[in-house]
């Protein structure tokens, strides 16, 4: 069965990488949950997508810049006055539930992977019991790399888009890819053109796909034998698969 992994904790149904919406994420039937973590100037770890604050909060600046306690000064869009949640925060809601955690590592705005966040990560995960349910991601190969290093054991995911295949190469970056990962995680337009290549290089219980986020797109997913679909609509997804 296709394992159904909530894409930011479910980011078309509430707001993304939030408290709320991770507890809702919770009660459902998924398999697993994905969210993303940045690293502060005082040793932070938030849960945020972007390295930027301006997108989904009502802050400004990058993340980085945060000093001690002020994400609990800023408020998420659309949201009834949550603020950005810690890592360790985020690690509490799904304890007790048997969800895998896809915990992506980010990087600073200028794109340049933050120094010693996949010891921090493993460390914080490994803390609570939960390293053997998580698996840490990244669409950069160096990033992995780190990953392997300080976090010997723990299972890695690389994610991969037409611009990983434009800066690495298709068939060499999936290559790649393979000597850091455990699964690859690969854009969906990318992998519906792709699929034959992809395939060939990457075994199916080893292959997921993201954001299949309607039901056609969803039904066509459900119905390829590969490891897993990361979706905006962990609802739509669950209809889906029945």
């Amino acid at each position: 069965m296709v394992h159904i992994i909530g894409h930011r904790g479910g980011r078309n149904l509430w707001p993304e990488n939030s408290l709320s919406g991770f507890r809702k994420l919770a009660q459902m039937a998924v398999d697993g949950v994905e969210f993303d973590i940045h690293l502060t100037q005082s040793g932070e770890m938030l849960v945020i997508h972007d390295p930027t604050l301006e997108r989904t909060t009502d802050g400004r600046g990058p993340v980085a810049d945060l000093g001690p306690g002020k994400h609990r000064e800023i408020c998420l869009k659309d949201s009834d006055g949550e603020t950005i949640p810690t890592l360790e925060e985020v690690l509490a809601v799904f304890k007790d539930t048997p969800l895998e955690l896809h915990i992506e590592l980010k990087n600073h705005a200028d794109g340049t992977p933050y120094e010693d966040l996949a010891a921090k990560a493993f460390s914080a995960v490994e803390r609570l019991g939960l390293a053997e349910r998580s698996i840490l991601t990244s669409f950069q190969p160096d990033v992995l790399a780190d990953i392997r290093k300080a976090a010997p054991g723990i299972r890695t995911l690389s994610s991969f888009d037409a611009k990983s295949a434009e800066r690495l190469g298709l068939t060499s970056g999936l290559s790649l890819m393979r000597q850091y990962s455990d699964v690859i995680a690969v854009e969906k337009s990318l992998l519906r053109a792709k699929w034959d290549e992809i395939t060939q290089l990457v075994p199916l219980d080893q292959l997921g796909v993201w954001v299949p986020n309607e039901t056609s797109d969803l039904e066509y997913w459900l119905a390829k034998p590969i490891r897993q679909i990361t979706t905006d609509r962990p609802d739509l997804a669950l209809q889906t698969r029945g």
